[in-house]
Order: C-alpha cells, then structure tokens, then sequence
C-alpha cells in the first residue's frame, strides 16, 4: 500500500491539515489544498444544514481534494447522581463570575453512527476524504460512502484499534500519538490506552497493518514531516501548527495562549473524554478531580462551554479548550496556505 495515499488524491504534499473542530473554516481548508496539501473541515459539533453549508463554502474557494471529519462515538452513559454531582462541583467556578451552573447536562453532540440525515448529506455531497473520530461508523455507512467514490480514514491510539480499522475496511489510518492535541481519539474512554508517542505508534501501525499511516502528535515543521515518512508514514498530519493561521476559527485568548507556548496537560475535565489542551485556568483546576467524577463525553462538553461563556463575560479567557498537542512553542502565526509552503520548502531542506 505504499504511496497509496496521498498519491491516489493527488496532492503534492504529504501533508494533512488536522480537521480541527472549532477552529478549521472554508477558508482554511480551500488555502491548504489550494497550496498542495490535503485541507479538512471538522464538522462534527455541527448540524447537517451548517456542515453542507462549509462543504458548499469550500469547493467555491478550491477545485481540489479536501477532507471532512465526523465523531463515532458510543452514546453517553448518562449517570445522573453523577451529573448532579459535578454541576455541584463546579457551581464555585460559576459564583467566581456572578453565575450559577446549568441545572442539567445535555448531550450537545450527535455520533455520526446515529446521525442518518448528516449521512445522507455526505453521500450527496460526496467530499473526496471522509475521516472518523473515536471510533468507526456503521458498516452500511462505510460501503456506501466507498460506493460513491469517498477515500476514509479513521484515527487510532493503539495497535488493536487501527486493525479494527483495517478489518472494517477503512482506507488509511491517522496514528494519533500521544503527544496529539485535541481529543485523544481512543474508541473506549475508560479502556486501555499505550500513551505510545507518534513515532512508535507510527512504526507499529506500518508493521502490523497494510494500510497507509498518516503520523500524527506534536508535528509542527517541514523537519517533523520528514521524519514521519522516515517511520514509514505515507503522510503527516498537523492541527496545532494551523490554530494561528488567519483563517482559523480559533478566538484571539486562544491565539494569545497558544502564542505563549509552554506546557500542555492530558484533560478529561473540559468534555468528558481525555484531550489535550494548553495549560490554563480550568486544566489547573481540574489536576485535583478524579476521572471517575467526571460525566460522559459529550454531557460534561455542555457544562464547560457555559463556564467558559460566563468566564470569558466577565473578561477571565482561561476556561476554554484551548487544544494544542506537544511542541506548541513552534507554531507559527501565518496564512495557511504559506505555511504549507513553509513546510513543503522545510522538506526539501532536511531531505
């Protein structure tokens, strides 16, 4: 399977722009593919009205291939002692900024796997690259996607999830090391994790399956992708290098904080599930609470975005999920498409 991708999708880059959720736009991903690469859209925390719309935006702005990016998460185990429990919890965080907590949690996110209207979409739009998130969607859903004509890709966190990729069908597969930022995309929260770093889940993933691996966690530079290839990767995958780029979404404290560099922290408190994001006011916090008080992905998501609003009202920026994987002290604040530049002209240095 080498060189199938990215090869088959014409690129001429072997680079892939992370399908951030919040933060990729039109804008962004049009620029990525425009300079090469391959561009994403995370459209995961969106309707099916609002992802068509982006998918819309996007081929305006580029004739070439780009990607978008759906959750297969298993529903919520909803507790609700627990719930109640950390909306207690949290009510302190709230009465800093003059504001109560919700009186319950919702369950803000729909799973691709039960979402049929945002799969009928898709087999109408028929973007060039459909990936999945947290696990793998339906097999009906996967062959009737390969059917009209979509390349999938599915991220894994181990060795046995990216053979259940494989087995399912799927046509590469993102190893999502350790050092990734965002949500780790492990397919059981509360089940075993490797924490393997990128190059030894790269390495692995090429041995011990035939699919082509897309290395990604802490990827920042042309000298980053180099050296993934030199794993065995087909490509290499970056989000956090793209966060500052102009045409991301990511809010201006977002843009600051990760400006600054430092330290990243492995959360569960921001959503439920474990993601990595850039120290700050809520990760602090959240160093002293058990993963067991914490609700179900994506109900604890619901509680968090209300903190943030109520803290970001009252002028405090250090309640929101910031993601940013290791190495963030590299990223580079500048328009996506000369950053793909930047890269592609790093690669022919180092190789």
């Amino acid at each position: 399977m080498d060189g199938a991708f990215p090869n088959n999708l014409g690129l001429t880059a072997p680079i892939v722009q992370a399908p951030m959720a919040g933060v990729s736009t039109p804008e962004m991903a049009a620029a990525v593919s425009n300079a090469g690469a391959l561009g994403s859209l995370g459209l995961a925390a969106l309707d099916v009205e609002t992802a068509a719309e982006q998918i819309a935006q996007t081929r305006q702005k580029t004739q070439r291939p780009f990607g978008v990016n759906f959750f297969c998460h298993e529903p919520a185990r909803r507790d609700a002692v627990l719930e109640q429990s950390w909306i207690e919890h949290t009510a302190p965080l709230f009465s800093k900024f003059g504001a109560v907590p919700p009186v319950e949690l919702n369950e803000i996110y729909r799973s691709f796997r039960d979402n049929d209207a945002m799969f009928r979409m898709l087999l109408e739009t028929r973007p060039a690259v459909v990936s999945f998130h947290f696990g793998l969607p339906r097999p009906d859903q996967i062959s009737a996607l390969h059917e009209v004509g979509c390349f999938l890709i599915a991220s894994a966190t181990r060795v046995f999830e990216g053979q259940v990729v494989e087995r399912a069908g799927i046509d590469a597969v993102v190893a999502q090391g350790w050092g990734a930022g965002g949500h780790r995309g492990i397919f059981d929260p509360d089940g075993p994790d490797d924490r393997c770093d990128t190059e030894t889940l790269t390495r692995r993933l090429v041995r011990e399956t035939n699919l082509p691996v897309i290395a990604a966690g802490g990827l920042m530079d042309g000298q980053h992708v180099v050296a993934a290839l030199g794993w065995g990767a087909s490509a290499a995958q970056l989000g956090t290098a793209f966060v500052g780029c102009p045409e991301s979404a990511a809010d201006e404290a977002y843009r600051d904080r990760l400006s600054k560099g430092g330290s990243t922290v492995m959360t569960r408190v921001i959503s439920g599930r474990p993601a990595r994001c850039l120290s700050n006011a809520f990760t602090a916090w959240g160093k002293g609470v058990s993963p067991d008080g914490v609700p179900a992905y994506p109900c604890a998501y619901d509680l968090a975005k209300a903190l943030n609003g109520v803290a970001k009202a009252a002028g405090e920026t250090g309640y929101g999920a910031q993601w940013s994987g290791a190495g963030c002290d590299r990223a580079r604040s500048m328009p996506a498409g000369k950053l793909v530049k930047e890269l592609i002209a790093e690669m022919q240095i180092c190789s």
